[in-house]
């Protein structure tokens, strides 16, 4: 009986692992949990999400490979300034950005490092891209030109960007692919809610960048993609900037469309 159940507790134990980890992940970063605060002690987080004593221990260790908290003897586990977050770092982005209530300043961060990295990724990308790599390109392309929802046209925008990533054959180049996946995810989220034909507008765009790398001109290949990639910073400024005016306005119907 006693092997039986511990073999049942290391089966549920990485999805108590992940369910301490994600909440108190979340809490963190939407500062529900504050920098400078000390969390709970390990036997009272034990109590709050009824896990075992190693399950929080894994959870916090998580975190603070994340950089999200630092542990000291005798000192507790301090959250730490989110200047010290790897804020690349997959958990963390989701954690920060939320499904709901999307960071915008985030976003805007996010897409200035991506106006510094991925133009030179596409420049990179037109003098080093092998035959497969120009057709991965050109098949997301494709994808994204025949896509008639949200959740084909997330994949297919991410299959582009991260296609042209792995075209650089640049191992920290590509060390990227998790923080660009995730905010396009985001991205997407707040497109949808914001203006019609963001999607369309920006394909011409996209298709410049990829028949750029194609002919294998770099500099072009780099001035498209700061056109694909300009295009999205300024329809998520204008988003902030609306969403902040029509926050003290009379809420409209769900079927108006909203002002541009």
């Amino acid at each position: 009986m006693r092997t039986k159940r511990a073999k049942s507790e290391k089966r549920l134990k990485p999805g108590r692992i992940h369910a301490v980890l994600t909440t108190l992940g979340r809490e963190i970063a939407q500062e529900t949990i504050p920098a400078g605060a000390v969390l709970p002690s390990e036997h009272d987080l034990e109590i709050r999400f009824g896990v075992g004593r190693g399950v929080v221990r894994e959870a916090i260790k998580t975190l603070s490979g994340k950089g999200l908290v630092s542990v000291r003897p005798r000192h507790g586990t301090k959250v730490l300034p989110r200047r010290d977050w790897s804020l690349l770092d997959r958990d963390v982005l989701n954690w920060l950005v939320g499904p709901d209530k999307p960071d915008r300043e985030l976003l805007l961060a996010v897409q200035e490092v991506r106006l510094i990295i991925e133009p030179a990724a596409a420049a990179l990308a037109a003098t080093r891209a092998t035959k497969q790599d120009r057709q991965r390109i050109n098949a997301a392309l494709e994808a994204m030109q025949a896509a008639d929802n949200q959740d084909t046209r997330t994949a297919a925008d991410k299959a582009f960007h991260l296609a042209i990533l792995d075209a650089t054959h640049n191992p920290v180049l590509q060390g990227f692919r998790s923080a660009i996946d995730t905010i396009l995810s985001t991205v997407f989220v707040v497109a949808v809610d914001s203006v019609d034909g963001w999607f369309e507008e920006n394909l011409p765009n996209h298709a410049a960048t990829a028949r750029a790398i194609e002919e294998g001109d770099a500099q072009k290949a780099r001035r498209a993609m700061e056109q694909v990639l300009g295009y999205t910073q300024t329809k998520l400024s204008r988003r902030k900037v609306g969403a902040n005016h029509r926050d003290r306005r009379p809420s409209r119907p769900r079927n108006a469309r909203q002002a541009q």
